[in-house]
């Protein structure tokens, strides 16, 4: 089997390496201090690397699991970076979110240094990541996506391919932009019914019976009822970060982004008064107006 690297090992690509390695691929690992604990890792077979030449060296698959399109930029193109180091035919596979004009900027690059790119973002969470039961949108030639489907479902339930390269991001900016704003919508209604002393349990359940329902809610619902927040553990700052990326594609395509512009004014608010957050917590934070106004 072929050497697949990673980049990035937090809560989403630690569930991707464990996939990967639990279905036989010799796996490298970059050490970051952002990694989540490498030692199941190292424990299913996994070695790691202190620098992305010495990674380079070996992989001749690189997955990307990392922040956003700044990091992903970071990777490929600083001095000691992966372009400067993948060997001729190298992989790279970026599983992150990123804004797909730089995806199609950066896939150039890698074909020109030699390799071949697709974009594979993923939806769902950290939990499915460990069960390897992710979502991923890909995008890059119809072709070589067949060619690196086996590998993808080492770690992945439902694939979509979107198209040539950058679709996979679009793709993953549209459903995030839905689902965020939906959380968003969610949240503040919520918050308001609070304060009109709606029972919560009361408002999930008329919300589940009529237009409110589905998968959002569901998300929410621990929240809304109990404070709980462990059944969505996606913060604030990442949902700041997405709707931005969002409004820039939009901004640049000429596309209508008047609402996604509120949206994303509401997570920036939301992100002054507490960046660590997590978008359930969206609703107590937007009781408290103070807090965001």
């Amino acid at each position: 089997m072929q050497t697949v690297g990673m980049i990035g090992i937090g809560m989403m690509g630690h569930g991707i390496a464990a996939n990967v390695a639990k279905h036989g691929y010799p796996l490298v690992l970059l050490e970051h201090p952002g990694n989540q604990p490498l030692d199941a890792l190292v424990v299913a077979g996994a070695t790691t690397v202190p620098a992305i030449p010495a990674l380079a060296a070996k992989a001749d698959i690189v997955i990307l699991c990392v922040t956003g399109t700044p990091e992903v930029e970071d990777v490929l193109f600083r001095a000691d970076g992966l372009l400067s180091a993948m060997r001729p035919g190298t992989v790279v596979i970026d599983c992150s979110t990123a804004i797909p004009s730089s995806t199609q900027r950066i896939a150039a690059a890698v074909t020109e240094a030699g390799g071949r790119f697709i974009d594979a973002p993923m939806t769902r969470t950290p939990k499915e990541a460990a069960e390897g039961r992710l979502n991923l949108i890909v995008g890059g030639d119809p072709g070589f996506y067949q060619q690196c489907l086996p590998l993808l479902q080492s770690f992945a339930e439902h694939i979509t391919f979107a198209g040539p390269v950058g679709s996979g991001h679009r793709l993953k900016l549209l459903h995030n932009y839905v689902s965020l704003g939906f959380s968003a919508v969610l949240a503040e209604a919520a918050a308001c019914a609070a304060r009109a002393e709606v029972s919560p349990a009361v408002l999930v359940d008329v919300l589940a019976q009529g237009g409110g329902a589905g998968v959002i809610l569901e998300r929410l619902r621990p929240f809304i009822e109990h404070r709980d927040s462990s059944s969505f553990r996606f913060t604030i700052a990442n949902a700041l970060k997405d709707m931005t990326y969002y409004d820039t594609m939009a901004g640049e395509l000429g596309a209508s982004r008047a609402t996604a512009s509120a949206i994303r004014q509401t997570y920036a608010g939301a992100y002054e008064a507490n960046a660590g957050a997590t978008v359930p917590e969206l609703v107590a934070l937007l009781s408290d107006t103070s807090a965001i106004d």
